[in-house]
């Protein structure tokens, strides 16, 4: 175990070393090619930057109006039949679109119901099952431009739709 410790602390001071002798070692220029990252990295957050903007205030007005309150009672008995709980179907439409204001909703059912509830326990497995879909596409493919992205919105839903459905299976037996 203190191998393991001792391995997760050293890897990325090791990576960078290793990154920097090897540039130097083929007689690359590394301070100039370091620069270069960092000035297309701000290249691509300035590109994205809008999109992000976009996606933090959707999800701010649908918590700060009610919507998602609305949304959860309207889905209570669909989300009953799949053995999901009322409070536990915002987190599943908000973590489609933001983690930061997922893990807040998760937060408001630890305070209200407990770490150790199964509701507890099942968002907490969801938000390890489940990815934010539009997130990453619109940042992945927006980033570099590709309007068509064929089957990859539905595979993503599939897939969440399956670490939905693990969540449930995994946190009947944890609870």
């Amino acid at each position: 175990m203190k191998f393991l410790l001792f391995l997760s602390e050293a890897a990325v001071p090791l990576i960078i070393f290793y990154m920097v002798g090897f540039g130097i070692l083929s007689k690359r220029p590394v301070f100039d090619d370091f620069m270069d990252g960092a000035k297309e990295g701000m290249k691509t957050v300035a590109g994205i930057m809008p999109t992000l903007i976009g996606l933090m205030t959707a999800v701010g007005v649908l918590r700060a109006s009610g919507f998602l309150d609305f949304l959860a009672k309207c889905l209570t008995k669909p989300a009953a039949l799949l053995f999901l709980p009322a409070p536990v179907v915002p987190v599943i439409l908000i973590r489609l679109v933001s983690n930061s204001a997922a893990t807040g909703l998760v937060l408001d059912i630890f305070k209200r119901y407990g770490t150790d509830s199964y509701i507890g326990m099942l968002t907490s497995v969801l938000m390890s099952c489940t990815e934010t879909v539009f997130y990453c596409l619109s940042i992945y493919f927006g980033t570099v431009k590709i309007k068509k992205t064929r089957y990859t919105l539905g595979g993503a839903l599939a897939a969440t739709a399956a670490g939905v459905a693990a969540s449930v299976i995994l946190s009947r037996f944890l609870v």
